[in-house]
């Protein structure tokens, strides 16, 4: 069963999944990695996008061929899964193999008011 953040944030994260698919799709893969970032900022706290957000993490790094990046997202998913239900979740962190995935990062304010909002305080 969903949280009620989960349902209040899908809309957000799915907005970002399509503009990924539809960036990758066009032949932007950078610009479709940075949405999938997005997507894992706004559901990170919700176990199920959180780890959606990883698999379709894995998935663009399987296209692209990027063993790095697979690799990174398979260890991504466990913690995940794992971790985010009992809140061990660096805040802002973008999800990629690039980033330590114990390192907070800022979040944009556009991003900050569509969770607030979820959570019911925006």
């Amino acid at each position: 069963m969903l949280s009620q953040f989960s349902k209040n944030i899908a809309d957000s994260v799915q907005a970002e999944i399509a503009m990924a698919a539809k960036k990758e799709a066009n032949g932007d893969v950078a610009a479709s990695f940075r949405h999938l970032e997005t997507a894992h900022v706004l559901g990170q706290e919700s176990t199920w996008w959180h780890v959606k957000a990883y698999i379709l993490m894995f998935g663009w790094a399987f296209r692209q061929k990027d063993v790095k990046e697979c690799l990174g997202q398979v260890f991504r998913i466990i913690g995940a899964a794992t971790k985010t239900a009992i809140g061990l979740v660096p805040a802002g962190n973008t999800g990629g193999s690039n980033i330590s995935p114990f390192k907070t990062l800022p979040i944009k304010a556009e991003i900050q008011h569509a969770i607030l909002k979820a959570k019911g305080n925006g």
